[in-house]
């Protein structure tokens, strides 16, 4: 059920309109919010409470004939608006009932299966996100009279969820006892002794009250300048040498008096390079997908492990920015083939070879890498994908 009938005294101008009515994203905020209980699969029907003065406004808002989307008109109040809400559905009555703020439009599917799965006969579901502002006490006078512990403080949100027949009894008792300053269901629940269990709520989950909650909103959906998703991964690799003519670096054989020791061509800053790309779309190592033990991959060149990484990089939708190779040794000398080290990377990684570096140093004879027994690379890959930081 939608709590849909206020004023909205404070979201600015009443030439405006009702702020639920209001758009965000190009749509009013109350189909937003129609639409995330709508798609979850275990909402039977929608009740929306609205205000005499907005039957147009709301058939603008929803035209579909849908017949699970119905309206009624509210009270005076939202404890007087929701309780005749609450008495359309006795002919037909539900075993439970979400009752939403109509001008919370980020309501998401986690949540509220989160409240769902919590709900019971005899305990209502109340999503909250505890208190993280220090609070004060203020007097008479306008001073601070003390500080308030944040413990066990909680914001409560909607929608609150209760047993029909539990909570319509509740409102009807404080009906009858003509009491109607409640703030929300789960007061008039406590009310009557019915116990009701806090859920973690949504950040996102805000209430639309100030003119500027819905110009942040409308923001937002438009796609207002967010963070965005830039994910860099980090690979380490390391192979010991052995007797041998050359070695395999980034894709080019350099002449040397060892070879690198490997299952594959055993180059050690390509399996670096494979690794740091597989981490920035939380893929396991290069191990995993290309085990040692398998023997598909003896003497295979490591390009074909890159590719494979770039290949599961595109189809998360990524885009490679840039890439990053050092390599850890004695010798061979790796400036003189640092060109074309770069060219063979971007040409793997399909990106200007601007976006690429190689470069090298030393151990100070220092280690085994000193010692000239191997050789290490330390890459780092940065992909962007698609959409904001959550």
């Amino acid at each position: 059920m939608l709590v849909a009938a206020g004023r909205g005294e404070r979201a600015g101008s009443p030439l405006e309109g009702p702020k639920q009515y209001r758009l965000i994203g190009g749509e009013p905020v109350i189909t937003r919010s129609i639409q995330a209980f709508i798609k979850h699969p275990r909402v039977r029907e929608i009740v929306a409470v609205i205000h005499a003065d907005d039957l147009a406004l709301f058939r603008r808002c929803w035209p579909q004939a849908d017949e699970r989307v119905r309206f009624v008109l509210g009270g005076e109040t939202r404890q007087a608006s929701t309780r005749l809400g609450l008495l359309t559905l006795r002919e037909n009555p539900p075993r439970y009932v979400m009752i939403h703020d109509a001008v919370r439009p980020f309501v998401d599917r986690t949540l509220l299966d989160r409240i769902a799965e919590n709900l019971g006969d005899d305990t209502g579901v109340v999503p909250a996100l505890p208190v993280t502002d220090t609070i004060k006490r203020r007097n008479s006078k306008g001073l601070v009279s003390g500080t308030v512990s944040r413990n066990n403080l909680f914001t409560v949100q909607t929608p609150q969820a209760f047993s029909y027949l539990r909570i319509i009894d509740a409102h009807e008792e404080a009906f009858q006892s003509e009491i109607q300053d409640f703030t929300d269901d789960a007061s008039i629940a406590e009310f009557t002794g019915m116990a009701v269990k806090l859920v973690e709520g949504s950040p996102d989950n805000i209430k639309l009250t100030f003119k500027r909650d819905i110009e942040m909103a409308d923001l937002k959906l438009k796609g207002s300048p967010g963070l965005p998703d830039v994910r860099v991964g980090n690979g380490y690799d390391v192979h010991a040498l052995e007797p041998g003519s050359h070695v395999t670096l980034c894709g080019i054989k350099i002449e040397h008096t060892a070879r690198l020791s490997g299952h594959s061509d055993a180059d050690v800053a390509l399996h670096a390079l494979t690794d740091a790309l597989l981490a920035t779309c939380g893929e396991a190592d290069i191990g995993a997908h290309f085990p040692p033990t398998d023997k598909r991959w003896k003497g295979m060149a490591s390009r074909v492990f890159v590719e494979h990484a770039v290949a599961l990089v595109h189809n998360a939708g990524g885009r490679i920015a840039n890439a990053d190779i050092t390599l850890i040794c004695e010798a061979p000398k790796i400036a003189p083939r640092r060109d074309a080290m770069v060219d063979e990377v971007a040409a793997m990684l399909g990106i200007d070879r601007q976006r690429v570096s190689v470069k090298a140093t030393t151990n100070e004879k220092l280690g085994f890498i000193g010692r000239g027994e191997g050789i290490a690379a330390i890459a780092t890959a940065c992909v962007i994908f698609p959409g904001s930081l959550p």
